[in-house]
């Protein structure tokens, strides 16, 4: 296990993790949120794009040469746009969201941004590009954080302790879905804790920030409930108010697109809100997980007992656990292989 740092506590600036200590947060380094909306944004009317040229395409080979050739041609363009999304876009988006980290870790840690004379997005772009290396292996390090904290949500016997009436374990199930609903954004807590303590070796701080969860599971819980409800009253007025801009694009598509015009309509609807959903909302509830974490663990040293725990219950922290002596030994998390662009 790594030192413990109970004896050089970071002082923070904002411990405060309320919904409006977030808002505020998010407004401070609001830059970043505009540059993913504006790719989401771009990424929407490709998207729309894609779908007339795909299902287009699709019925008139399928009508004027042979079916076989409408398959194909669907096919083809299905494969592409996985591919496109699974690399490219979400490689983009994970950098610039590591962009943002860094200049949120600042802002929580210090109060206040150190540009230098840079813009905002050039100083997060600098600090990725510093630890190029770093980035990397966190956008591989996301199943092995999520599967061993799925793990540890499945021995949390003080969830069924705390509903001792018979017959409600699908409550039960709920508050440990919530849970999980927190891990989504545990890799770029655990990005912002290596950063607030200098931590070079990103396995380290995978390690020991999946330990600092587990010690604080149920104030994490806490701050994780509001996250889920939230989102899921934020997510459904953002498709509503898409319908108008959605209304507007479709009226102006293909007579053929337009015959299913309510189907149209909320298609588009959906992937406007997806992309504000993303660019906004969801970085609102990053920020209230990040100081939630940061001021709980303040003060506190790593706890060994759960160490040993999720080693017992998780053999992706055990391999975790190597990977972080095997860079001790020589690894460096510098080595970059291009730069970065957040």
């Amino acid at each position: 296990m790594s030192e413990s740092f109970e004896s050089q506590p970071y002082p923070l600036a904002i411990r405060d993790s309320s919904l409006a200590s977030a808002s505020g947060l998010l407004i401070q380094s609001l830059p970043y949120a505009l540059a993913r909306f504006g790719i989401l944004l771009a990424a929407s009317f490709i998207c729309i794009l894609w779908i007339v040229i795909t299902f287009g395409g699709a019925a008139w080979l399928g009508t004027h040469i042979a079916q076989a050739f409408g398959w194909i041609w669907f096919i083809g363009c299905a494969c592409a746009a996985f591919w496109i999304w699974s690399t490219l876009l979400r490689y983009a988006l994970h950098l610039i969201e590591c962009g943002h980290v860094a200049v949120l870790t600042e802002l929580i840690v210090h109060g206040k941004i150190d540009c230098g004379g840079e813009s905002m997005l050039a100083h997060g772009r600098r600090i990725v590009t510093e630890r190029f290396g770093q980035v990397n292996m966190l956008f591989g390090m996301n199943m092995l954080i999520r599967g061993t904290l799925n793990a540890f949500h499945n021995t949390l016997d003080w969830v069924a302790e705390a509903l001792p009436i018979p017959g409600l374990e699908s409550v039960a199930n709920l508050v440990t879905a919530i849970l999980r609903a927190s891990t989504r954004y545990m890799d770029k807590v655990i990005f912002s804790y290596n950063l607030a303590r200098g931590i070079e070796n990103p396995w380290d701080g995978a390690r020991d920030g999946m330990v600092y969860y587990c010690q604080n599971a149920k104030p994490i819980l806490k701050t994780s409930i509001w996250i889920v409800v939230l989102e899921k009253v934020l997510s459904a007025g953002l498709c509503v108010l898409m319908l108008i801009p959605a209304a507007a694009i479709t009226a102006i598509l293909p007579h053929s697109v337009r015959e299913s015009a309510g189907v149209v309509s909320v298609f588009i609807a959906v992937l406007f809100a997806l992309a504000a959903r993303a660019a906004f909302v969801k970085p609102l509830f990053l920020i209230m997980i990040m100081t939630r974490f940061h001021a709980l663990i303040e003060h506190q040293a790593l706890n060994p007992a759960w160490v040993a725990q999720l080693d017992q219950i998780s053999d992706k922290f055990r391999d975790l656990e190597q990977k972080a002596r095997g860079f001790t030994a020589g690894g460096n998390p510098n080595q970059a292989s291009g730069p970065a662009m957040p």
